[in-house]
């Protein structure tokens, strides 16, 4: 029963411990601004800046300092706007050729943006938010009595995850969630842990984590 377990917080611990690289969003100072954000106005006839009108916005942040933005005119012409940033905790400074510096105040959540008061809302990819759930989890550290791993991804970006083992004893954490590109970073009280992830169509998840030698390929539910 004892070794039962050991095995079992082994995995635990393994599937839920600290991990970072060079080359991972983990290093990043300001990981929940990483994503796509999205700005609608509520007005019909949209908010004006320097002389045009906006009904919408788009912007994604990546890890290299990169952003690119796109708005929405009134009058369905669409402005794009690419090139590097710099950030601090008040202040984000948008960097493009030919155009000068404009420096924006802002305020940042782990699913809410406020860019000089206007407030945008970040959307997870498509098909990934959900409830999850697998008994076919593999890898060198993975201890060989567990049955069972759930995890749910809400849109919002907070998560629960749920590891149970054959004797019926289980371990959840809470938290929330961030991610790049096919790397996913679940955040939460005692630490945090980092994935990379497929969506092979609407319902089937694979995590994958190297330095674990996990794989888990969950099933929608």
């Amino acid at each position: 029963m004892m070794k039962t377990f050991y095995f079992f917080w082994l995995f635990i611990l393994s599937l839920f411990s600290f991990h970072s690289s060079a080359d991972d969003i983990t290093e990043f100072d300001y990981p929940f601004l990483l994503g796509n954000w999205y700005w609608f106005s509520d007005q019909q006839e949209g908010i004006e800046s320097d002389g045009e009108r906006y009904r919408a916005m788009h912007v994604m942040f990546k890890s290299d300092y990169q952003f690119a933005m796109r708005l929405l005119r009134i009058d369905g012409q669409v402005e794009q706007w690419t090139g590097g940033y710099d950030i601090d905790d008040t202040n984000i400074t948008f960097i493009s050729a030919g155009e000068d510096d404009q420096i924006h105040t802002y305020l940042l959540s782990y699913n809410r943006f406020i860019l000089d008061g206007a407030q945008f809302t970040k959307l997870a990819p498509e098909h990934l938010a959900g409830n999850w759930r697998t008994k076919d989890i593999s890898g060198q550290d993975v201890a060989d009595n567990i049955s069972e791993f759930a995890l749910s991804l809400r849109p919002d970006f907070l998560f629960s995850a749920e590891i149970s083992n054959q004797a019926g004893k289980t371990k959840e954490h809470r938290g929330v969630y961030y991610l790049e590109d096919d790397q996913i970073v679940l955040l939460y009280e005692e630490g945090q842990h980092d994935s990379r992830f497929v969506l092979n169509g609407h319902n089937i998840l694979t995590l994958t984590n190297k330095h674990f030698g996990m794989e888990a390929i969950l099933n929608r539910e």
